[in-house]
């Protein structure tokens, strides 16, 4: 048992269970049968999910079941069939909507998507599209609303019946052919089913292009005013100026204004320049007083050699000293600012010689002064590592004490042993002498670990030098340096 569906995008074909949904598959075929569907539209087309029609005033709370035609409203809905349990698996699946009360009347859906579980039990499932699909396809690829309403109506214009294994109820009309619409029924504020909405047909090739081009520039421009870099989307570069670039950084505005002027009166010619260095970027405008002019010397000099550089020019397409006056109106030429504003920058030195051209600043270089800023830190660094907390903490008079301490025990020591002391720590390597200073407890400047030899008490260092642990070798030429002090000092008091 089968039921054609002739809608405006294609034949759709459905397989019925009649064996089991009897009710659903009744129900459906006499409405078939009395045209009840003819002009219904898919009110509701959700994408890869479901389209729903078979309400025919379009709004989606009508429709009625044939024992609502036959015995009236109180007949409207019928009860749904839940056993046996069918499931919404594949794509193409048909089913009665629920009213809202597990009830059903006229509209169905057709699945566009495979695996519906959360329908399962909700609605009644009844057929199953056989033929047909890619006309599912271009339903659910239409273009619709927030409301899932198609822009353009999609209707079911007819429905053949292939057969009918019920008996029609008494009481039922079957026309022998198609009614014809009502106003009713093709009212619609969307775009027509039959309509022809192609804006380009019986146009040529060339002339789709410029049309398309036309819309590409129009949509561009639109972009370029609401970012800010078009006063205005309907705003047009003027015509006499010229665009030339690939220039040689050493042409100048005075070389390209004398060769321009062949082909009339120039009224400026700009070479862009850096604003940091004032470097040629290579490229300018030419402004001529006739849009003639410019145009001739378009055509000329294109692909000229000027100071060993092929240049190439164009039509301006700057609007960058334009200033839109309206629609109609034209376009009006903004002065220069730079003049009036004077120099952006100030030379610090007035002793130096200043180019009129160029208006600079003379900062610290920022490598200098991370260099000194390194060399500041560098030095408190080693001041904390040499000084410790409690030398910071004597007083003045302890520190001038310790000073005289030291040098009275520098003057105690006979010459030969100062030379020889001399002599020694020039015998050393540097990196020698550094890990002395960093490792002897008994050399360098401040803190508890750097005491002098004299507060130690005789007896400790008796016991530390007998100690095993620490046994000293003593050399011959120690006692030889005590004699010969001895002497130079008794000598000393003799004298």
């Amino acid at each position: 048992m089968a039921v054609v569906l002739e809608t405006s995008l294609g034949d759709i074909t459905i397989d019925l269970f009649t064996d089991e949904r009897p009710i659903c598959c009744k129900n459906f075929l006499k409405l078939c049968k009395v045209k009840y569907y003819n002009f219904s539209l898919f009110h509701s087309v959700q994408r890869n999910l479901v389209a729903q029609t078979g309400d025919p005033s379009g709004t989606g709370r009508g429709g009625e079941s044939v024992n609502g035609l036959l015995y009236g409203e109180q007949a409207r809905y019928f009860d749904m069939e839940l056993v046996p349990r069918m499931k919404h698996k594949k794509a193409g699946t048909v089913s009665m909507v629920n009213n809202g009360g597990n009830m059903h009347g006229s509209q169905f859906f057709l699945t566009l998507g495979e695996d519906l579980d959360y329908l399962d039990g909700k609605h009644t499932v009844f057929g199953e599209v056989s033929e047909g699909m890619d006309v599912l396809t271009k339903i659910n690829e239409t273009y619709c609303d927030e409301d899932h309403r198609p822009y353009q109506d999609i209707r079911i214009y007819h429905t053949v019946v292939l057969d009918d294994p019920y008996d029609d109820p008494s009481g039922l009309d079957v026309p022998d052919r198609s009614p014809e619409p009502t106003q009713e029924q093709l009212k619609s504020l969307r775009i027509g089913a039959d309509e022809d909405i192609d804006d380009f047909k019986g146009m040529d090739e060339d002339k789709v292009k410029q049309i398309m081009e036309r819309k590409e520039a129009s949509a561009n421009a639109q972009l370029l005013e609401v970012i800010g870099d078009l006063p205005d989307a309907d705003v047009k570069p003027p015509d006499n100026v010229l665009f030339v670039c690939k220039l040689n950084p050493v042409t100048t505005e005075e070389d390209l204004e004398i060769i321009f002027s062949r082909f009339g009166p120039v009224e400026s010619c700009e070479v862009i320049k850096d604003q940091k260095t004032g470097e040629s970027l290579q490229y300018a405008f030419v402004e001529f007083e006739k849009e003639d002019d410019c145009e001739r010397a378009y055509f000329k000099m294109d692909n000229v050699l000027i100071d060993d550089r092929r240049i190439h020019v164009d039509f301006s397409q700057s609007v960058a000293k334009v200033k839109w006056k309206g629609k109609g109106k034209g376009v009006e030429k903004i002065a220069d600012k730079d003049d009036e504003k004077g120099p952006g920058y100030v030379l610090k030195d007035r002793s130096r010689k200043q180019d009129p051209k160029y208006d600079l600043v003379f900062e610290e270089d920022e490598d200098d002064t991370g260099r000194k800023s390194k060399k500041k830190k560098k030095h408190k660094h080693k001041e904390e590592r040499n000084y410790s907390d409690d030398e910071d903490n004597m007083s003045k008079k302890q520190k001038k004490h310790k000073k005289q301490r030291y040098a009275s025990r520098s003057r105690s020591r006979s010459p030969m042993e100062n030379k020889r002391r001399e002599n020694r720590s020039r015998s050393r390597s540097p990196t020698e002498n550094k890990r002395r200073t960093l490792k002897s407890p008994d050399r360098g400047r401040g803190g508890d670990r750097y005491r002098d030899r004299r507060d130690r008490s005789p007896q400790r260092d008796r016991h530390r030098d007998r100690s095993p642990d620490r046994r000293r070798i003593r050399s011959p030429d120690r006692h030889r340096e005590r004699h010969s002090d001895s002497r130079y000092r008794s000598d000393k008091h003799r004298r």
